[in-house]
Parts: structure tokens; C-alpha cells; sequence
């Protein structure tokens, strides 16, 4: 079954040609809502591992990580042209020096093509970008920046730690330096109904964004998270509910914005709640079913002239 939407393999392909695929860097780094900076907590939804794979702790080099990745993908899906992606907290937030050997480090590492660069729009000065758009002259530069919700209400609730505005300064800083913008969407938050879900999308249609993540906001044990879920003060998405959502703000993102992910992949051993979010395949295949049943795509109810 095509895809009715504009993934990211089907993006990696009209840009190099071959299949590429993103290798995951935990660099070490932190996060200013966890060091003190903004805050000490960090998410609600977040715990201490951060998303991050502990690669880092376990003494592994950025190339280690790399050539260890390559390997593993090369065997799985032949692929020979990779993505660094520096995934693990805020990929930013470091001297300039520190992040220049990083991301060096993670091009001199052979089949690498690009890079791709997470991290909060709260960690982004107008250094930091010079030097991504330096990168982003010779090769292919992502951002992502969390935004997680478009309102602020929400944001507070998280503990999330910046608002909207910070979100968008950011993207506006970014756009037109050739650096390509990922948004980052976290569906079922605390609070939010389905349309403002889905006015979080109408919200991003309209920025100068390139690319855009989905996730399920899953329950991690050690989080704060944990501890209302339990109490019955959060409810899970469904399976059904969260496909159904994902439909919904795919309808409205516009045809060009690269989709670089529909769901999140929790490790099953941090994961309370909910178990379906195990199984990814299904997911995705749900949600493929349900745009063909609803006979819809990306971007059917985007329109340019709003």
C-alpha cells in the first residue's frame, strides 16, 4: 500500500537517490529544564533517561556509535548512506567549540550524508545557527525543535518550560539558511481536546517548517507522568482515538512537509502505559487503512490561501 502522505524515506530517496537511513547519537549533553537553567524536573512525560539510548555512559565514542549503527542497519536493510542524529536531550545546549567537534566528528565518519540535530527552541542563538548553516552549505542540516502543543496552557502544564512564541522566534530565526526545520507534535497531552490538537497542526502548516514528527504521549515509569496515570488523573489515547488523530492533522499539514514520523518508539521496559504502543507495525498500518477509508491524504484540507 503507497503511503498517502510524504514520508521520509520517500524524501531521503528524491534528495540522494538510494535509501538512507538515521543513526542515533546520544552525545551527553543536557537540558536546561533539567540543569537548573529553566528548571530542574524536566518534562512531565520525560524521565532521566531523556530518550536517550545510554551510549553515551557506557563510553562509546560519536563515531563508535556511528560505525556500530552502520553495521547494524547495513546488515538489516543494505543501506550505505546515513544520518547522524543527535537525538538524546538538547543538541544545542553546549559551547560552540563543543558542538563544532561533535557534529564534525559525525561527518567524518564514511556514508555519513547529513545531520540531524535535536533539541529545544529555547537552546538556539543566532552562533549556534551560523554555525548549522555552515554545515548546512555542504550537506544536508536538520533542526528539530520540540514543540510538543501551540498552546501555551498546555505548554505550562508540561512543565515544558518555554512557550509558543519561544517556538516560533526559533523557527523564523532558522528559516532561510538552508537549514532544513522539523517540528516535533506529542499527541494526548494532559488537558488537550482533539480540536486543539489538531489546531496545533493548523498552527505549524503555516510556519516555514519542513518537516514535522508525530508522537503518542506513552507513560514512562519515574515520571510524573507515571504518578497521575496511576492516581486515574490521565487517561491514555486509545489505539483507535490516537490513528484517528493522526488522520486528522495529516489532512491538514501541507503536501510538501516531510513526515518524519507517525508515532514514538518506547523502550518496553520503561513503558507503564499504553501496551499498544508496542506495536508500531500496527499502528502504522491502521493509519495507512484508515486514510484509505476515509479516501484522504496529506494536506486535503490545507489550504495556501489562509
Amino acid at each position: 500500500m503507497q503511503p498517502r502522505y510524504f514520508d521520509l524515506n520517500s524524501y531521503f530517496r528524491q534528495r540522494f537517490g538510494v535509501r538512507v537511513h538515521k543513526l542515533t547519537v546520544d552525545a551527553g549533553l543536557t537540558c536546561p529544564n533539567r540543569d537548573g537553567r529553566v528548571g530542574t524536573g524536566g518534562c512531565i512525560y520525560c524521565n532521566a533517561r531523556g530518550s536517550g539510548t545510554g551510549a553515551h555512559d557506557r563510553g562509546l565514542s560519536i563515531t563508535e556509535q556511528l560505525e556500530a549503527g552502520k553495521a547494524a542497519v547495513a546488515r538489516r536493510f543494505k543501506a550505505k548512506r546515513f544520518i547522524a542524529y543527535f537525538q538524546s536531550y538538547s543538541n544545542t545546549y553546549a559551547p560552540l567549540e563543543q558542538l563544532r567537534a561533535m557534529y564534525d566528528e559525525a561527518l567524518q565518519v564514511q556514508g555519513i550524508v547529513g545531520l540531524a540535530v535535536g533539541t529545544r527552541p529555547d537552546c538556539v542563538g543566532a552562533s549556534v545557527l551560523d554555525l548549522l548553516e555552515s554545515y548546512a552549505r555542504r550537506t544536508l542540516v536538520w533542526i528539530e525543535y520540540g514543540l510538543q502543543s501551540a498552546h501555551d496552557a498546555t505548554l505550562s502544564r508540561i512543565n515544558r518550560g518555554h512557550d509558543v512564541a519561544a517556538f516560533q522566534s526559533a523557527v523564523l530565526a532558522t528559516a532561510g539558511r538552508g537549514i532544513q526545520i522539523c517540528a516535533h507534535i506529542i499527541l494526548g497531552l494532559p488537558g488537550e481536546s482533539a480540536e486543539q490538537m489538531r489546531a496545533t497542526a493548523d498552527y505549524i502548516a503555516r510556519l516555514p517548517i519542513d518537516g514535522v514528527k508525530l508522537h503518542l504521549l506513552y507513560v514512562v515509569r519515574g515520571t510524573p507522568m507515571e504518578a497521575m496515570y496511576r492516581s486515574g488523573a490521565y487517561r491514555c489515547l486509545t489505539q483507535a482515538e490516537y490513528v484517528a488523530l493522526v488522520c486528522d492533522l495529516l489532512e491538514r499539514l501541507p503536501p510538501h512537509m516531510v513526515i518524519q514520523r507517525l508515532t514514538g518508539d518506547p523502550h518496553r521496559d520503561e513503558l507503564v502505559a499504553p501496551e499498544w504502543a508496542l506495536s508500531k507495525a500496527q499502528t502504522l498500518d491502521l493509519i495507512q487503512r484508515q486514510l484509505a477509508l476515509r479516501d484522504t491524504r496529506q494536506g486535503r484540507l490545507f489550504h495556501w490561501s489562509e
